[in-house]
């Protein structure tokens, strides 16, 4: 049930990667330019007030040096890579290996 839920959640970040992405295509090709939007950007542009309500949490409960160092670094980045890179390290949480037992069998 918990791998299928971290699969989940790689599927939809991958999705909000993909349409950030195909957003990001589309005002480069406007622009005749590379145009990657960062994820504080695309947060703002969306809705403002999580945004801030994420900062003073943070701020309050883990103190400014996690959000000027660690996470402000984060949503400096291009937001589809934010969420490729979610998308993966989830997809690995929720990746199912296959097993060696019947492998080698004799026939």
């Amino acid at each position: 049930m918990l791998r299928f839920l971290f699969r989940l959640a790689a599927m939809v970040a991958l999705s909000v990667s993909v349409i950030m992405a195909v957003l990001d295509a589309t005002r480069s090709v406007a622009a005749s330019a590379v145009v990657m939007t960062p994820l504080n950007t695309s947060w703002l542009a969306v809705s403002p007030d999580t945004r801030i309500a994420f900062e003073s949490f943070v701020r309050g409960k883990a103190g400014p040096l996690l959000w000027d160092g660690v996470i402000g670094w984060v949503l400096n980045q291009p937001g589809f890579a934010v969420f490729a890179l979610l998308a993966f390290i989830f997809y690995m949480i929720g990746y199912r290996r296959q097993r060696l037992t019947g492998r080698f069998a004799q026939t």
